[in-house]
């Protein structure tokens, strides 16, 4: 998270509903020889206090997860170098541009009885925005099949303690000047979701 305040004013619910919407993260815990990291897909609860997800059984966290453990999950967004020519005036330094949202809490593994409900949640939640398709659900595996995939993954709730969001959109410059630099982050930004970002630049005098 960025230090700076100024990026830090959108409400615990626009951070929490973002990652919703988003979806994966880097999951982080501590272990005995340094921060543990997993790539995962999560479910968010409507009221943000509480996470699901997955992992694999042999993933070093789930091994971790014999009792209760602090974690937080990155949630990245848009981001991309901003080059200080773009802004059109003088005395500027390069930076990067970009959404975070961190969610910390306290992660335990659940019972094995509950992963097949949850499996069947996540996959309904992905599968329906990609309506008009019919979506996919766990009965058109074969039979068998599904119980022994189930056997390599342990599901994961994580109670949410706090959450965190860095917008750094250039609220910190004159509305000319961040307008500058977001028609150029647009048209030869070096990041990802560009568009998306440029528009969050364009309307963060609404972020302060």
């Amino acid at each position: 998270m960025h230090p700076n305040p100024v990026f830090h004013t959108q409400e615990a619910a626009h951070n929490l509903a973002y990652a919703r919407e988003r979806a994966f993260g880097v999951l982080a815990v501590n272990g005995a020889e340094g921060p543990l990291l997993a790539h995962i897909p999560f479910l968010l609860d409507e009221d943000g206090r509480t996470l699901w997800l997955h992992l694999v059984r042999s993933n070093p966290i789930a091994r971790q997860l014999s009792e209760t453990r602090a974690a937080t999950i990155a949630v990245s967004g848009p981001d991309s170098y901003v080059s200080p020519d773009w802004y059109g005036v003088p005395d500027q330094v390069p930076t990067w541009n970009y959404v975070a949202v961190h969610i910390r809490g306290e992660l335990e593994k659940r019972p094995q009885e509950e992963l097949h409900a949850l499996l069947d949640r996540q996959s309904a939640h992905f599968e329906n925005r990609l309506l008009p398709k019919t979506p996919w659900k766990t009965e058109k595996m074969s039979d068998g099949v599904m119980e022994r995939m189930m056997r390599a993954i342990v599901p994961c709730r994580m109670t949410v303690t706090g959450v965190d969001g860095t917008w750094k959109l250039n609220q910190n410059k004159p509305d000319d000047v961040r307008l500058s630099a977001a028609d150029h982050v647009e048209a030869f930004g070096q990041g990802v979701d560009l568009n998306v970002l440029a528009a969050l630049m364009r309307g963060a005098d609404g972020q302060r």
